[in-house]
């Protein structure tokens, strides 16, 4: 196979599967051969990112990954898609071993931030990012809004936090319950109680959940924009 490329999943499996849908249904087609060549790399087993960020004698997941990049260089990606926001931390260290691009999810999610909402004289854009706890103490999507003037990334509250870990880990990734009440009253705390501007759903599981729930919050959704990127990318 030629013009391909190769999605990073299984963290988790859920989310990749939402991920690979939403990606068909993006891609105009109206033959078989209209849809986009790629390869799925479904990796259950890679250790937990947020487990391994905030315990460092917990397994790594960089090793697993790395494995990953360079089995499926051997077969000649035109690029890589990770999926997990979290397995962005390892990004640099995940570039070294590979000379094949690799999309930066938090990236492209930052950049969407400042093509949609814009800041003025007497008014800065409040964005709060939702994520694991790995991703938010991690500073993967801090580091992309430093350079950006006019912008101010925040946190969750520590219950809000406990909000979106329960919902991600306990609801989503073990019992496969889409709790769509919770991912709304999350996104109620962070839009309407605590003032902010934008929510960044910076976790494969708030985007599964963002895609079957019904809302008219202000969120930017980073698997989103790393589908319409991964779309424009391959057509290229």
């Amino acid at each position: 196979m030629k013009n391909f490329f190769t999605i990073l999943g299984g963290m988790g499996t859920l989310a990749s599967e939402s991920f690979v849908r939403v990606l068909n249904q993006r891609t105009i087609a109206k033959t078989d051969q209209d849809y986009l060549n790629y390869v799925l790399v479904n990796h259950a087993t890679v250790p937990d990112r947020t487990a391994y960020i905030l315990d460092n004698t917990k397994a790594s997941p960089v090793a697993a990954l790395a494995e990953d990049i360079k089995q499926h260089d051997q077969i000649g990606p035109e690029f890589f898609v990770l999926t997990c926001n979290t397995a962005h931390t390892f990004y640099d260290e995940l570039c070294e071993v590979t000379e094949t691009p690799i999309l930066h999810m938090p990236r492209l999610a930052a950049e969407k931030v400042v093509l949609d909402f814009k800041p003025t004289e007497d008014k800065v854009i409040k964005v709060c990012l939702l994520g694991t706890l790995g991703t938010v103490n991690s500073g993967v999507y801090h580091k992309e809004f430093e350079q950006k003037e006019g912008y101010e990334l925040v946190t969750p509250s520590e219950k809000i936090q406990t909000d979106v870990m329960n919902l991600i880990y306990r609801d989503v990734k073990e019992h496969q319950f889409l709790n769509e009440s919770l991912f709304k009253d999350i996104l109620d705390q962070v839009l309407v109680q605590e003032g902010c501007d934008v929510a960044i759903l910076g976790c494969t599981e708030l985007s599964l959940m963002n895609e079957v729930t019904k809302h008219n919050y202000a969120a930017v959704d980073a698997q989103s924009v790393l589908i319409d990127e991964t779309i424009k990318r391959a057509r290229r």
